[in-house]
């Protein structure tokens, strides 16, 4: 088994990476809750719901809520459903939640717990390679039908345990979602580890000890920058590498219609170009999208006015004074955060996203 820790202002917890540690919850759960309240997702629920709630019941009371698979569900009018019927399961203050799930319900399912009687602990078990990153850290929301993550808190686990079986099940479109995450870690890392990661070809099957392999090298990354910066008042910014152009195509597209880490990897390749106009920096842009295509990321994207997509930038929370701050690279593993000229932007988005369809 392999275990991160992470030590923030507020918490310290663990990352347990391992085969079937779905069938040892309560091995990780360190002390007495009144009750459990689990919540998972559709697709989620016929796969491993009952492995954990069947484990769980040896020593604890379980309740659990079922939402619609989808990005769609990470709203408000769900999460008041859920935190209806966690009262009227029982479940107090000295209660416990998890979010056995992808990046969506770990999120949600956080910000529930955040909430619920102004804060209870909860655990994440994610399920898929995209909740790594948002697995860890504690940032938890809800969308806004003006942007994605709007509503949130910063609320960090109990735990993170991660069994590497349950990313067997999951589709390609959220294998490469999630890897699209691994790989901004690598750019982002100093040293970087993206010669590593440019050989990866998930449409193939990879092997457990790969995936755990990856999975602690992103892991580590995001842990050590959290430890660092737990609210985002400075280096963790980082994180949000390719996220500025990729938050506003999520949501110009429709939330579900693109998978977050499949417009996060559009998001990069577009702030490879800005850097490289910014700093005259020399990027691998040709690798990166190279890396994308082989693993089948979708590049021809339904057509979206230049204007929407600033103005969906501008929500953004880096935004400052209505000023569009992008992550940005000066090199390999050294990212900044700049502020971008409106009139620029528009002529590099204008370019790089006919030059993606032509492409």
């Amino acid at each position: 088994m392999e275990v991160i820790s992470v030590q923030t202002s507020t918490n310290s917890y663990q990352v347990s990476i391992d085969k079937q540690i779905r069938f040892k919850v309560n091995d990780f759960i360190k002390k007495k809750y009144s009750s459990i309240f689990i919540i998972t997702d559709s697709n989620v629920e016929a796969l491993y719901l009952d492995d954990v709630v069947s484990t769980l019941q040896k020593a604890n009371t379980v309740n659990y809520t079922i939402v619609p698979a989808g990005e769609s569900s990470k709203s408000i009018r769900v999460y008041f459903d859920i935190i209806t019927q966690a009262i009227q399961c029982g479940l107090d203050r000295q209660g416990l939640i998890i979010a056995l799930g992808g990046g969506m319900v770990g999120d949600l399912a956080g910000f529930v717990a955040s909430t619920f009687m102004r804060g209870i602990d909860y655990i994440q078990m994610p399920t898929t390679v995209l909740a790594h990153d948002s697995s860890v850290g504690g940032k938890v929301a809800v969308n806004h039908p003006e942007g994605k993550n709007l509503i949130g808190n910063f609320h960090p686990p109990q735990a993170v345990i991660y069994d590497v079986e349950t990313l067997h099940t999951i589709p390609l479109m959220e294998l490469r979602s999630g890897y699209a995450e691994i790989v901004k870690h690598s750019l982002i890392h100093t040293p970087s580890f993206w010669d590593e990661m440019k050989t990866v070809n998930v449409t193939k099957p990879l092997y457990d000890e790969d995936l755990m392999k990856h999975l602690v090298k992103g892991i580590s990354v995001k842990a050590k920058i959290v430890e660092e910066d737990e609210r985002e008042t400075n280096i963790r910014q980082y994180l949000n590498f390719g996220h500025t152009l990729g938050h506003a195509l999520e949501a110009e597209l429709g939330y579900g219609e693109i998978t977050h880490g499949e417009a996060v990897a559009i998001g990069m390749l577009f702030a490879f170009r800005v850097s490289s106009y910014t700093y005259n920096v020399s990027l691998p842009y040709d690798e990166l999208f190279t890396w994308i295509k082989k693993n089948q990321f979708p590049t021809n994207l339904p057509s979206v006015p230049i204007t929407k997509l600033i103005k969906r930038m501008k929500k953004d929370k880096k935004t400052k004074n209505q000023s569009i701050q992008m992550v940005l690279l000066k090199s390999l593993g050294e990212p900044t955060v700049t502020s971008v000229d409106d009139r620029d932007l528009a002529y590099l988005l204008e370019k790089f996203m006919r030059e993606l369809v032509e492409k």
